[in-house]
Parts: structure tokens; sequence; C-alpha cells
């Protein structure tokens, strides 16, 4: 981890994240309490190793969360730079690593969150939107207004990029292609593979009381095992409502995410869940789901040539110095 100060991108200086007194300086902040530990190393000096990010995540020994978001110039980033080619405004990228560790795709919660630090930092261009690199592509992030019925404050949307089915028409028309057994589930039951730059296994409950039976603290098996591993959701539809105008969908979830365990949420879950179960209910179902999971309510919107808008909350709670000694007891 080294703490020299090399330029700043585009004028914006920046104090190195890791100080000359061992201390490292991180934001707390969450989306629908997805939380997130993150770094201000827009210069890149930041050696962000996998037994940082766990101890950084760690709930009893260090800061918690179910991931760290690091802020890096894009130019500094092996997966960044080529976005730059077409994107040049998207000079910003989230690097995003589960709380184990591994290096993740994208976070939808993530990415909203992402936003609101560029914001807090003085990032956020003079336009409606501000361009955010990640390893899934480039997401366009605008401010929204919250939907009605919905407590929050302050709410961003992205477009989240292709979704599709990998079971392709057959699994859409079958309902499924995989199996879950999950405990506190006496069987093991169906599931929708759907693809949202990450994997998901989506299977339906028929009710909100078998949904709080399941347990969580261990990982579902999914069979045929999937090559990089796959998020699982649990949803229970909850019928259709009409919210701000429009007829809009409703799904209770729960999530367990690969590499972290249950979350209280998680974007591109939240956007696998709307979009299963848009397929299980045919033709005439709406484009616009609300989906409730533990930590808040997100919106998912299906648009045109596949694509999916995420919706929701986004939160700073905080900042703290870290030592790094004693985090990593070195």
């Amino acid at each position: 981890m080294t703490t020299a100060v090399g330029p700043s991108v585009d004028g914006q200086a920046a104090a190195p994240p890791a100080r000359p007194d061992g201390t490292l300086h991180v934001t707390k902040g969450h989306g629908t309490q997805n939380d997130f530990v993150l770094l201000d190393d827009r210069d890149g000096h930041l050696d962000l190793s996998a037994d940082l990010v766990r101890a950084l995540a760690d709930r009893r020994a260090g800061v918690g969360g179910d991931g760290v978001i690091r802020l890096v110039a894009s130019r500094h980033v092996v997966e960044g730079a080529p976005l730059l080619a077409d994107a040049p405004e998207a000079q910003w990228f989230m690097d995003y690593r589960n709380a184990d560790g591994s290096i993740a795709e994208m976070c939808g919660n993530g990415v909203r969150v992402f936003a609101l630090y560029l914001d807090r930092l003085g990032l956020w261009p003079d336009a409606d939107e501000v361009a955010v690199g990640t390893r899934a592509g480039v997401m366009r992030v605008r401010r929204v207004a919250v939907p009605e019925g919905v407590g929050d404050g302050a709410w961003f949307a992205f477009d989240i990029g292709r979704w599709h089915l990998p079971g392709g028409r057959a699994a859409a028309e079958a309902g499924f292609d995989a199996e879950v057994a999950v405990t506190g589930l006496d069987v093991v039951r169906p599931a929708l593979s759907v693809d949202v730059g990450n994997p998901h296994s989506v299977l339906a409950l028929p009710d909100v009381a078998e949904l709080a039976a399941v347990d969580l603290t261990r990982a579902p098996q999914v069979q045929p095992v999937p090559p990089h591993g796959t998020n699982v959701e649990i949803v229970v539809p909850l019928g259709e409502t009409v919210v701000d105008g429009r007829t809009t969908g409703r799904v209770r979830m729960r999530v367990h995410e690969r590499g972290v365990g249950e979350t209280r949420s998680c974007g591109t879950g939240a956007v696998a869940a709307a979009m299963a179960v848009r397929t299980w209910a045919g033709a005439d179902a709406p484009d616009t789901w609300l989906v409730d999971v533990p930590g808040g309510t997100v919106r998912v919107t299906a648009l045109g040539d596949d694509h999916a808008e995420l919706a929701g909350p986004a939160v700073l709670v905080g900042e703290m110095d870290v030592d790094l000694t004693a985090l990593l007891g070195r």
C-alpha cells in the first residue's frame, strides 16, 4: 500500500487514501440497507487487496459492509480504460468488491450509492446524469422522484443494461431451468435463471409466511451448478396496484448473494426477481414493479431492447478514519 501522491484527474486533487499516519479515510453508505464501505482513491494509489477488503467489511473487527467500493479514475483501471473510448464522460470507475474479497462485475444498489458519493465529493458533472464505469459497462445515473407511497429520501435511477434468460425460450415457456434446495423449505423448488450482467436464480413461494421461514444462513444449493456461482432470490408475487398513475406489480424478496450471504437488499437481484415474475405472468404483465426487500423498496422498469431500469434510494451515513495497523493486526 503506497501513500505517494501522483497527478490528479482533471485537476481535481485528492489526498491519498492511505495517509502517512497509517490511517485510511472511509465513508459508510447504503441503498435499502445493502451497505458498503466507500474509498476515495481517484488517483489510483491504494492497493485494495482481498485481505484489506475482508477486514474493512468485517462487521465485528472492521467497519462492516456487504461490500467495498473504491472510487478510482477509469484510466487507472484495466477494465475502466477501454470504456473511455466510447464514453469519455465515464471518467470515474466503481471498483466493487464482495465482502469475501472477490471482485464483482457490478452492484445495482452500489451504483446508486456511488453516484451519491460522487455528488458528495463534488464530482457529479454539471449535467442531469453522471456516467459511472463498471465491469458491466457504463451506467448513467440520474436523480428521480420518489414513488407515491414510498417514504425514502433521495432516489436515483439508471438503465442497468440488458437482461436475459440463459435458458432462452425453452426456460421461459417452462418457467424454470434449475432446481434449488433451500434450508427451511421441505422440497427442492424449481427456479428460473436470469442474467443481469451477473448470474441469478429466482424461485417463487406462495406466501410470505413460507418466505419468512427460509433459512439463508446456509447457501442454497443450485442444480445444475452455475459455473461462476449465482445469487439466489426467493420471491412472493403480491399482485398489481396503481402507483403514480400506472399499473405496477409488486414482489417481496429475500436474497442470498454469492460471496456474501443473505443481504438486506440486492439491486441486480431485484431486477432479476421482477423480470422472472414478469416472465411467469405472461404477455399482459406490467412493465413496472416495486420490489420489497428487508431493507426497503426499489423500483424495476422493463425498457425496450430487453433493458431494465433500477431506481431506489441511496444514503451516506458517516465518515471515519481507520487505523490500518489495528484493522489488519500488523
